[in-house]
């Protein structure tokens, strides 16, 4: 009897215990250092900012009057201060562009190790700011630690990716968000008064990022490299098979082996296209516009702006200034949560719905966020209420916006064109996140309450274009996928040849595979 053919909780209990035992103790330590020294410190770095805000601004002015007998004024104040925020948001786009050669040159887990070079010089720029009299190197600082955002966010899924067993990819893609959302309530818990969030001791909240770095430094070099790297691109088989051994906790190891050849026999038989080459391909011009827009939303919706002012924006709300870490703390613990729902629900009800719903309710509540802001003067109970508007506009966003377009982007290309998807992607994305740390003071000075009503547009313009345009793509192939955006594309993908197996399947009258089967597991596992 088949498997298949057997009772559905016995399925499902032989599926628990196959999972089970896929989570080998070397797995799990090469998931959580490699998260802890990367994707930890990007969002780390994405929430220190607003606790110490005040304090920074200080040692401008004075850096600023010490050296020209006069006070900054406020605009230049305002705008080195948009400088220092967004100028991050560059750094990670000069690192995505940096990831490719790196990896190529270096590996996977070198790679994340080199990275920790930056991530070090960063912390001690930053650190030594205040004492060094030079705010320059504050922005230095944010500037170099993007740079190690942008490969983290690159490298590291790469490497989880590549060390995993297909049947717990999914699982394990989903360490890389939530150690972001950690790192984003460890930044806020530091930045207590009770801890760090003083004035004499803000420069040791950047410095604290060395420690995750060093701790990664010291510890990743004990585990292997990833096995489908020394294989297809060393070619070292032996320690390729050593490395599957204790990732995957078993000795006989042929089956990864033997798939992992093939992946790499079927790349080298691949053209990748050049970003330029995927924008001016018919038949995939709906799923670039696609991933355009929903990049763009996922930047330009308004959360980044809410992370880093969220100080600011309780001050508005009427929340007075001893209350306002303790409530921007719970930001951080919303969308730890919401992440890890989203992760358990995307594989039953779909991209689609959550990613619709997720920017719909984001524009509902910034406009019911908008009201209570310009009303907050005229009863004591309002102001709270503009507190659950962020929390529920925070949990929308991790729900299905936060996560999805990066899902999007590997689902929508065939093998060939997923290396250019990701440049653009990765372009917009960064820009985008430039953008807003850039305008939003600027767009808060010149609105007012108003200010998030620009958001709400966004968020119900993406929603529209995705109601109208997107199709849904769960369980469905790359071929699939293409074909429901044929009919606007006006015209089909070509078929992506791979020599011998075209043939085969022409002789065989057999569908074409996907160009390798071990990708599409990636995206059907949710990682990228």
């Amino acid at each position: 009897m088949k498997l298949s053919d057997k009772d559905p909780a016995a399925n499902k209990e032989s599926d628990l215990e196959e999972k089970k035992s896929n989570w080998s103790c070397s797995l799990i330590v090469a998931s959580l250092l490699g998260a802890f020294g990367s994707s930890f410190l990007y969002g780390y770095n994405l929430s220190v900012v607003n606790a110490p805000t005040p304090y920074i601004k200080a040692f401008y002015n004075e850096t600023w009057e010490r050296r020209r007998g006069y006070p900054i004024d406020p605009d230049t104040l305002t705008l080195l201060w948009s400088v220092t925020v967004s100028i991050f948001a560059i750094g990670g786009l000069v690192g995505t562009f940096m990831v490719k050669p790196m990896g190529k040159f270096c590996g996977r887990k070198c790679t994340l190790l080199v990275n920790n070079i930056f991530a070090i010089t960063a912390a001690l720029l930053m650190a030594c700011s205040l004492q060094a009299g030079a705010f320059e190197m504050l922005i230095v600082g944010r500037f170099v630690m993007g740079v190690d955002g942008g490969i983290a966010l690159s490298a590291l899924p790469m490497y989880l990716s590549e060390i995993s067993p297909k049947e717990i990819r999914g699982s394990l893609g989903q360490v890389t968000a939530i150690f972001i959302c950690i790192g984003v309530f460890t930044g806020q818990l530091l930045g207590l008064p009770e801890l760090l969030g003083k004035e004499s001791t803000w420069p040791y909240l950047f410095g604290a990022i060395a420690i995750p770095a060093l701790v990664q430094l010291v510890s990743l070099p004990f585990l292997p490299e990833s096995p489908r790297y020394l294989l297809c691109e060393k070619h070292d088989q032996a320690a390729a098979e050593k490395a599957f051994r204790t990732f995957l906790g078993k000795e006989d190891v042929s089956r990864e082996v033997e798939e992992a050849l093939a992946e790499g026999r079927m790349q080298r038989n691949i053209h990748l296209v050049s970003a330029l080459e995927l924008l001016r391909t018919p038949s995939v011009r709906w799923q670039v516009i696609t991933v355009v827009v929903t990049m763009a939303c996922y930047q330009l919706c308004g959360l980044n702006a809410i992370w880093f002012y969220t100080n600011s924006i309780f001050g508005k709300a009427g929340i007075s200034p001893e209350k306002i870490p303790y409530i921007t703390l719970s930001t951080g613990g919303i969308e730890t949560l919401a992440a890890v729902l989203s992760g358990l629900v995307i594989e039953r009800l779909g991209r689609r719905p959550l990613l619709i719903g997720g920017f719909g309710l984001m524009t509902l509540f910034f406009g019911i966020l908008t009201v209570t802001l310009t009303l907050q003067d005229h009863a004591p109970w309002i102001p709270y209420l503009s507190i659950v508007c962020i929390l529920a506009i925070i949990a929308s966003f991790c729900s299905g916006p936060g996560g999805i377009p990066f899902v999007l982007t590997g689902e929508f290309f065939q093998q060939s064109q997923r290396p250019a998807a990701f440049i653009v992607a990765g372009t917009v994305n960064w820009l985008s996140n430039f953008a807003v740390g850039l305008l939003f003071p600027f767009i808060q000075k010149s609105l007012g309450t108003y200010c998030f009503l620009v958001f709400a547009a966004i968020c119900s313009a993406g929603a529209l274009y995705l109601y109208f345009v997107l199709p849904e793509t769960k369980n469905r192939t790359h071929a699939e996928i293409s074909q429901a955006f044929a009919k606007r594309n006006k015209a089909f993908p070509p078929a992506e040849k791979t020599d011998s197996a075209v043939t085969d399947d022409k002789a065989t009258n057999r569908p074409k595979p996907e160009a390798s089967s071990t990708l599409d597991n990636y995206i059907k596992s949710g990682i990228i």
